[in-house]
Formats: structure tokens, sequence, C-alpha cells
């Protein structure tokens, strides 16, 4: 059977379960695989241990999770922008795990590779580091960090091909490729889906390899979490106009 599915909940019907492992693409609301977290959503599993940046803002992108009580522990390096989020965490309804951004993101790197840990600087002398296996490598102390292989990645592409090949987009590619190696099932949805061989090999960030499943993302409103404008400088003929009016 090939990759491409109908449909998020097609792709994500059997690999669903109560308490497992997500890894999810995505910086905020950019890169976020949207059409799949709404279908995990809509699964009602529940218990879920969601492995991600962040968790999106209240009411879009992991939000939704948090929000229909589907989700028992977040590992994230940034939480600010969900309010239910903090409410949850501070009641003690919700487990989080802190890992510092780079970190994270390589232990993620490391799952997929088949590195079950490794040692940083980051973190030595925090709570970050508290509990964990330290070690002295040239003089210099460092915490131990376990890789992450999640049960289920899900990830956004800009395009792909049907061999499951992903092309990300600017900033949108953020921890996708990282996430794509690091689940033993990964689902990805993709902007634009060609035929194999249409894809300049060398701009193939992520190999078809990695990804299991593979979905047509719908055409929907990229949300922007903070809009920050500032006044557009006036033209020297505007200003002339203006001048005379």
């Amino acid at each position: 059977m090939g990759k491409l599915r109908n449909s998020a909940g097609e792709a994500l019907h059997d690999v669903l379960q109560d308490g497992i492992t997500l890894a999810v693409g995505g910086f905020g609301l950019s890169g976020i695989p949207a059409d799949l977290i709404d279908a995990v959503r809509d699964s009602g599993v529940k218990d879920l241990t969601v492995v991600s940046n962040n968790m999106g803002v209240d009411g879009k992108g992991l939000g939704v999770l948090i929000e229909a009580g589907q989700v028992r522990k977040v590992i994230a390096s940034y939480v600010g922008e969900n309010k239910l989020f903090a409410e949850q965490y501070l009641s003690g309804t919700l487990e989080v795990e802190f890992t510092p951004q780079g970190t994270l993101a390589e232990r993620l790197r490391s799952g997929g590779a088949g590195i079950p840990a490794f040692y940083t600087r980051t973190g030595v002398g925090t709570i970050v580091a508290e509990g964990k296996p330290h070690a002295e490598f040239d003089g210099r102390l460092y915490v131990q960090e376990r890789g992450i292989v999640a049960d289920v990645a899900l990830v956004h592409a800009h395009t792909a091909d049907t061999d499951g090949n992903l092309i990300y987009r600017y900033t949108a590619r953020n921890f996708n490729p990282v996430v794509a190696t690091a689940g033993v099932v990964t689902i990805a949805e993709a902007e634009a889906i060609r035929e194999p061989g249409e894809l300049d090999p060398n701009h193939i960030v992520t190999p078809g390899v990695y990804v299991q499943r593979l979905i047509q993302a719908s055409n929907r409103t990229k949300d922007i979490e903070q809009r920050t404008v500032r006044p557009r400088p006036l033209s020297q003929n505007a200003e002339a106009v203006l001048a005379t009016a």
C-alpha cells in the first residue's frame, strides 16, 4: 500500500492509543501539522505525552489537545503563550518536563539516530539537571540527557512526493526534520504533493524512508501568535502631497 492517505483521520486511526508518546513539529503556530493535530483531538485518545517545542496557544495548535483534556504530560522548552496550559500545570493536572530548546532538538535528533543518551553542559547546576547522571570530561561537568523516540510523530511540510520525501519552507521548517526522524511511525501533511522523481534531490530535507504515511494538508488560514507592526515611513512623494493638501 502506498503512503498517501485520503484524510488525517484515516492516516491516524490505527496508530493512536491512550497513553502513547506523540512528537509534534512546529514552533508555536508556525509549521504545525494542524490537520493531524485536529484529527488527534477528534479521535478522543487521552493520557498522551506530547513532545513539542511548545503547546501552541489557547484554542489553536496543540492548545486544542490541552482544551480537550487529552494530555497527561508535556516535554517542551517554552510554554508561555497558553493560559490553560499554565492553569493545568499550576493545579497539578498536567505534568511538565521543561527542556532547554537546543537540548530538546538534540534529544529528538538522537532518538532518530539511535543514540540513547548524550552529555551536554546546558543545564548543569540548575533544576534541569536534578536527578540526572553527571560526568566530567576534560575537567568540565556535563549532564546526561536521554534521546527521545516517540510512538507517533506528526510533521508539516511545504512540499512532498508520494514516496514521503519532504521539503520545508523557511522558518516553518523549525523542529519538523528532527521530529520526523524520532517517530516509530511518522505521519506528514504537506501543502503540495508531487509524483516521485519530481522533487530536486538536493532540496529534500527529510528522506521518505522516515515517513510512513502522508496526507494533503487542507487550505487553511495560517495563524500568527503575535502580530507586531510598525508605521510604514511615508515616501517623499507622499509627504509632498500631504503638505499641499
